[in-house]
């Protein structure tokens, strides 16, 4: 540590040395040089023919740059003295013949900036410390730095790629030849970003010959996730997987493999390292953006094991949450490009990348290029839901334990009245929930019309509790076992990571209730329904968790789990029954919310490093009140889960830390000062710090997770007297609104190819040859359709005209009857959507009544043929002779038909 005696520019010194020492350097002051001592020697006050410089630094006894020392005063100028720094470089060393140096750093201990003017356009930027010798003998001995090789990347093979994922990656590359340190893709959520992020990974490693890329996400689901789709992955020129060619670590521990080329891990790990302590699992579940975030970060510190040099490039996954705050610094940390990957940037996303937004591809442009699905919202609304009820004094109620679900039975002994917000959580109401579940399962052949089975779907529950009680009445409503619904949550008993694959690839479950584990980033592409049974305030969160429905599939996977399927999958359906789509939502969560802060998100942020006073005394603060709510036996188990401290003392321990009293006496202690010695600062400090990790130790995972159960409503009231009643189940005024925007978009594309397709060109131009339509023209409409408007199949357009006219005839299975349907409804000859097997049916049924009234009446045998010429009319649209001689009318069915050739019931 500087001396208070020194002046500014020693004390810059100091910690320039300090850092120097860090990094691996040997520093030697100039009358006493030994080039041999370590690889790389640091030399004060070198003298070149400019002056001396304050440092030059040796590898291998080769001169290879300097160091301009600053007074810490001095930081906002360091850019003003990088001239004054390359004269150094550019200069001639005593006793040396030596070429320019390449490397210049201008510091002041504090700031420090650096520059390879190796490369193409020498630009200084800002590095946490200074690199390690290592570093720079491995960089020399390459011919060119890696700002210049990212000139020479190749042309992108765009072959399995989707134009915005061309786009992205070839913008991606415009960005780093002009050394831009930080840029953002935006890409809708189901448009593959991760895809799209494994292939420039490829890119960089192959032709730019990165060291190593870190591939950063903030849950563990999500990283077991990217690591999958690594393992998935083969280049366009190479037949071996990506795994194969470069070596792929999913961080679990704090080893990191020097080894490998691209290393998956979350933030809070990475975090973890960076401060030299070890990590929980659990604290890899949840998106650490939700914790408490201290005032003043947590300062990371250097490491040997992870130096600034160790990535080239971060790729951050959902950048649009947890890198700000305490988890900004992982990134500063590193010497590193950043390319944030989201669906839902804001305002702080934005600034943090600079501004360089390198692709910004929206969920509306997904949803018209195909790539993407979008959503229709179906409402359902009951009196409980909107109103809540109350429970009379005296009255006879359930009481249930939350956590051990134990019921009793017990007398009211004043009125409750709850509202609708309050369901779940201290009271139940079991037919609210039942209502709603009893609404969707009725209202499911209006929502998924001609489906015989559930269609795949994800219930987002308020919180464990709540989900079991959805669970249960889900099975129950729709008569189904324990295999129909389950739950997928880190507290299921069942792996989640099996049921999720469950959810994916196999016909069970249908459906499937959560909390938040697949809120966001969780890809189950045959989801086709949300069901909303809690709120969300946030815009972001409620962006990413409608995400969950908008990847597409094609007919074949999608009936695969879906059997009953007709088509790929060209929308998804969210089901909201507590107003989740009408709520207002807010851009962005509050950064400061101690008051607010739930009890978990304290004891995490505290768990994770959070060291400012406010924490402390909060989370002090609510454990007090918690002990006199608990139970004895509570406190038992809690005692158990803390090494054997009850609250009292936990809240003691997080009070000590910030008691200079305590804080002053510890330090007497620890340094064996008598009572009339006064500890020096350096001294307090290190005593606080070491009251404040006893008090954070004691929060394990564990402790963490029944902390946060056990603080909450111990019994929560079953009100099985107020039944509830649905008082509206309907598609929603914007489903209705985008529903029309897809008829009229289909009524154009019928309109603008009216003269090039021959079966428009019929239906338009020359309605008396309609009987000459045949199969193969119909099939080339809906070809043609399918390729340049893939979200406009018939069978969605089909549901967009039931949610606006009365239609006649159920949905037709077939998409070309459907198709020739609307064909029909758009050009007029239907004044409302009429399924085109019923009006053939229709028109064989009044000219087989006129024929039957005349003198001529048809055997039984002949009306059965007839009835079988009128099926296939019905589906194929045309008839001719030739078709008698195959299915479905066999051999000889040519001679037996004659008679009846001259029909036109389709006319």
């Amino acid at each position: 540590m500087a001396s208070v005696n020194q002046n500014p520019e020693q004390q810059a010194r100091d910690r320039i040395d300090e850092l120097l020492k860090q990094a691996g350097w040997d520093v030697q002051p100039k009358r006493n040089i030994n080039l041999s001592a370590r690889l790389g020697v640091a030399v004060r006050e070198y003298q070149t023919d400019a002056g001396p410089a304050d440092y030059v630094l040796f590898v291998d006894r080769q001169p290879i740059g300097v160091i301009e020392a600053k007074r810490e005063e001095e930081g906002h100028r360091l850019t003003v003295v990088e001239e004054q720094s390359s004269e150094y470089a550019d200069s001639k060393l005593k006793y040396l013949n030596n070429q320019p140096l390449p490397f210049i750093y201008e510091s002041t201990g504090i700031l420090t900036r650096f520059t390879d003017r190796r490369d193409p356009k020498p630009r200084s930027r800002p590095v946490f410390s200074f690199h390690r010798p290592e570093t720079f003998q491995a960089w020399l001995a390459q011919d060119q730095s890696l700002r210049t090789r990212l000139l020479d990347l190749p042309e992108l093979p765009i072959e399995g790629l989707r134009e915005c994922q061309i786009r992205a990656i070839n913008n991606l590359d415009i960005s780093f030849k002009a050394t831009r340190p930080r840029a953002l893709i935006q890409m809708a959520t189901g448009s593959g970003k991760t895809f799209t992020s494994i292939n420039f990974i490829y890119r960089l490693l192959k032709f730019a010959k990165a060291q190593r890329v870190l591939f950063l996400v903030d849950t563990k689901n999500l990283g077991e996730q990217a690591e999958q789709e690594f393992m998935a992955y083969t280049p366009n020129d190479d037949n071996r997987k990506f795994t194969e060619l470069y070596a792929v670590q999913r961080l679990k521990s704090s080893y990191v493999a020097t080894d490998s080329q691209v290393c998956i891990s979350t933030i809070q790990r990475l975090y973890s390292i960076l401060k030299g302590e070890e990590l929980e699992d659990k604290a890899e579940e949840a998106n650490p953006n939700e914790w408490v975030q201290p005032k003043a970060p947590l300062p990371v510190v250097y490491s040997d094991r992870l130096p600034i040099e160790f990535f080239d490039f971060i790729v951050i996954d959902e950048c649009h949450r947890s890198i700000y705050n305490i988890w900004k610094q992982v990134l500063d940390y590193f010497d590193a490009f950043l390319i944030g990957l989201t669906a839902t940037p804001d305002k702080r996303t934005f600034g943090f990348f600079n501004e360089n937004v390198v692709s910004e591809y929206t969920h509306e442009q997904a949803v018209i290029d195909g790539v993407n699905v979008g959503y229709l919202p179906y409402i359902i609304e009951t009196e409980i839901t909107k109103d809540g009820s109350r429970l009379v004094a005296k009255e006879y109620v359930e009481k249930r334990e939350k956590l051990s679900r134990n019921q009793r039975w017990a007398q009211l002994d004043e009125e409750i009245t709850y509202s609708g917000k309050q369901l779940d959580k201290n009271v139940v109401n079991p037919s609210q929930i039942r209502n709603v579940i009893r609404a969707f399962r009725d209202k499911l052949p209006e929502i998924f019309p001609n489906r015989q089975e559930v269609p795949k779907t994800l219930i987002f529950a308020k919180d464990d509790s709540h989900a079991d009680d959805i669970i249960k009445i889900v099975r129950e409503e729709f008569g189904e076992g324990n295999a129909f619904c389950k739950k997928v949550t880190y507290k299921a008993e069942e792996d989640p990571k099996s049921v999720l694959a469950q959810l994916r690839n196999d016909y069970y479950p249908r459906i499937a209730v959560t909390v938040d584990m697949i809120a966001t980033g969780t890809d189950v592409k045959p989801l086709e329904c949300l069901l909303f049974m809690r709120d969300v305030r946030s815009k972001n969160y409620f962006d990413q968790m409608k995400g969950r429905g908008t990847r597409t599939l094609d007919m074949d996977a999608l009936k695969k789990v879906t059997p009953s399927a007709q088509t790929a999958k060209t929308h998804f359906v969210i089901v909201d029954a507590v107003g989740v789509t009408k709520t207002l939502k807010t851009d962005t969560r509050a950064l400061e919310r101690k008051s607010s802060a739930a009890i978990k998100d304290l004891m995490m942020g505290i768990h994770m490093g959070a060291e400012d006073e406010d924490a402390f005394l909060s989370l002090a603060s609510r454990l007090t009140r918690l002990e006199r709510q608990i139970t004895p036996k509570e406190q038992s188990r809690l005692q158990e889960l803390s090494s054997g401290k009850n609250i009292k003392a936990i809240a003691e321990a997080l009070l000590n830390a910030y008691d200079p009293d305590v804080i002053f006496d510890k330090a007497i202690a620890d340094n064996n000062l008598s009572a009339t010695e006064t500890p020096t600062d350096g001294q307090l400090e290190t005593a606080q710090k070491s009251l404040i990790r006893q008090a954070a130790a004691i929060f394990t995972g564990d402790l963490i997770d029944y902390v946060d159960n056990v603080r909450k409503v111990h019994e929560q009231i079953i009100d099985t007297v107020n039944l509830d009643r649905v008082t509206f189940a309907g598609w929603d005024q914007q489903a209705k609104d985008q529903a029309q925007s897809v008829i009229q978009d289909f009524a154009q594309f019928i309109e603008a190819n009216k003269d090039e397709i021959t079966a428009l060109r019929i239906f338009y131009n020359q309605p008396y040859q309609r009987r000459s339509l045949t199969y193969q023209m119909v099939q080339e409409v809906l070809d043609i359709l399918k390729l340049q408007k893939p979200n406009l199949a018939p069978l969605r357009v089909w549901q967009a005209y039931e949610q606006v006219e009365q239609v006649n005839g159920k949905s037709p299975i077939s998409e070309l009857v459907a198709l020739v349907s609307l064909i029909r409804r758009v050009v007029g000859t239907d004044a409302n959507l009429t399924n085109y097997e019923a009006t053939v049916n229709r028109n064989f049924q009044d000219w087989v009544f006129r024929k039957q009234a005349g003198a001529l009446k048809f055997s039984e045998e002949q009306v059965e043929w007839l009835r079988i010429m009128k099926d296939y009319i019905a589906t194929s649209f045309h008839l001719e002779t030739d078709n008698l001689e195959y299915e479905p009318f066999g051999m000889g069915g040519q001679s037996r038909c004659m008679t009846c050739l001259a029909m036109k019931w389709s006319r």
